[in-house]
């Protein structure tokens, strides 16, 4: 067991304050900090035995059998978050594309979206039918080609995920005017049983993806399994049935015969064909998430954030300054975390906690990635959240596209929004510009 989890992990900010500014090197030891991460890796408030179980379904590869395809990105979550330890970031990095028409994002959706999976169950036989599933291509009347998205970490996003609306608002409202991030609201599609307050009716401030538009980790988790790995799942809350991820993804749009989509057992009667992972017909007051994704969520809720390395502490200490002075905390904000006690999805109450990020959009120029909903402006497509810099040393790729290994590189490519950071960064000389490195790097 950690025996000073808050000094591993480093930088917390001495206060109470739900909001507080974090003082460079400032470290804050709480009691719920001591002891609050186990050795295999999760936090308090869940049973190794209960961990591992979520851990293994979560690494566990499926095949067509149990419903991946008809297209698809990989066959198992832990084959896409590996870096540092299994749930960390990827190697793999999806493709989107889209187009720009009349001053206006499309996703082509009657081409089948702006996400173009990179595998297919091909060809196959189911009984006497004979299918062949085709591989996505962009479609014709693309503009906005090619577009790498990399693979997130998951490590403290429970943490994240406890957060109330009101922090992430006051985050918005503190920040500078010329680097204010914008706040973006986004539907609970899958409500957390653990948490009283979500309900299907409810909005929250969206918090995960590179665009910030998913708004809890029972989104996140059913959203991935349908369109990363091709697995539908229907699901009962509080009575009511949840097909939101029942229909299968269909090859640059044109949709399969069923039985052509996987070999997955049909769906039981009353919920959607094709559906690859049922409850079934939801009893009144029932609720009960599909155990594939309950097991995805309680993985990621616990899943403990990384220590930092404190290495090399004259370099970390120094760039901590000027991580501040160049500007880089107006986005990647030192501000301390700390979840409410008790917090509503069972990670420990009180915990403070620095992932470095507002989990807020920002204009990022021309680093932008061009993705966006039907229907926004170009502006709008150039909005990205804030990635978070814990666990970063972990990382080989950087930036959404995964185009460089180099956090010094990485910085330069800054814009919009984040362009003076980085002229700042680059008017430093190469001793400071080290320290800085040094810095993000112990993360």
């Amino acid at each position: 067991m950690e025996t000073s989890f808050a000094t591993r992990a480093g930088l917390f900010c001495a206060g109470t304050a739900m909001l507080v500014g974090c003082a460079p090197g400032a470290v804050e030891d709480t009691s719920t900090a001591t002891a609050a991460v186990t050795s295999p890796g999760h936090l308090a408030g869940i049973s190794d035995a209960d961990f591992i179980v979520a851990r293994d379904n979560f690494a566990l590869e499926e095949t067509i059998d149990d419903g991946v395809g008809p297209v698809f990105n990989e066959t198992a979550c832990g084959h896409c978050h590996t870096n540092g330890a299994l749930g960390g970031a990827g190697e793999q990095i999806e493709r989107r594309y889209g187009a720009v028409v009349n001053g206006q994002f499309s996703s082509l959706s009657s081409s089948g979206g702006s996400l173009r999976q990179l595998q297919t169950a091909g060809h196959f036989m189911n009984g006497t039918q004979s299918c062949n599933v085709p591989l996505e291509v962009e479609p014709s009347g693309t503009t906005v080609h090619n577009v790498g998205r990399l693979t997130t970490p998951l490590f403290g996003l429970g943490l994240i995920d406890a957060m109330p609306d009101s922090f992430f608002i006051a985050l918005a409202a503190a920040e500078p005017a010329a680097v204010r991030g914008t706040v973006k609201m986004a539907a609970v599609l899958l409500p957390n049983p653990a948490d009283a307050s979500q309900d299907l009716s409810t909005v929250r401030v969206a918090r995960f993806g590179w665009k910030a538009d998913i708004s809890n980790l029972p989104t996140f988790a059913a959203d991935a399994y349908k369109n990363e790995m091709g697995i539908t799942t229907q699901h009962c809350f509080r009575g009511q049935s949840i097909t939101a991820f029942s229909t299968e993804s269909a090859p640059n749009g044109v949709p399969m015969p069923l039985g052509c989509d996987d070999l997955a057992p049909p769906a039981p009667d009353g919920v959607p064909p094709g559906t690859d992972d049922a409850v079934g017909i939801c009893a009144p007051d029932q609720t009960e998430l599909q155990e594939d994704i309950q097991n995805f969520i309680t993985f990621m809720t616990f899943l403990a954030p990384l220590p930092r390395d404190q290495g090399d502490v004259p370099a970390i200490t120094a760039g901590a300054r000027l991580f501040n002075t160049v500007g880089c905390n107006g986005c990647h904000t030192t501000t301390t975390f700390r979840t409410p006690n008790p917090a509503p999805n069972g990670v420990p109450g009180g915990f403070a906690f620095n992932p470095f990020s507002d989990f807020l959009v920002h204009d990022m120029g021309s680093l932008g990635d061009m993705i966006g909903n039907d229907g926004d402006s170009v502006a709008t497509t150039r909005l990205m959240r804030t990635a978070p810099l814990w666990g970063i040393r972990f990382r080989n790729h950087l930036l959404h596209d995964g185009r460089t290994p180099d956090i010094a590189t990485a910085v330069r490519a800054h814009d919009g929004q984040g362009r003076t950071s980085a002229l700042a960064f680059g008017a430093l000389n190469a001793n400071d510009q080290h320290n800085i490195v040094a810095f993000v790097r112990s993360m």
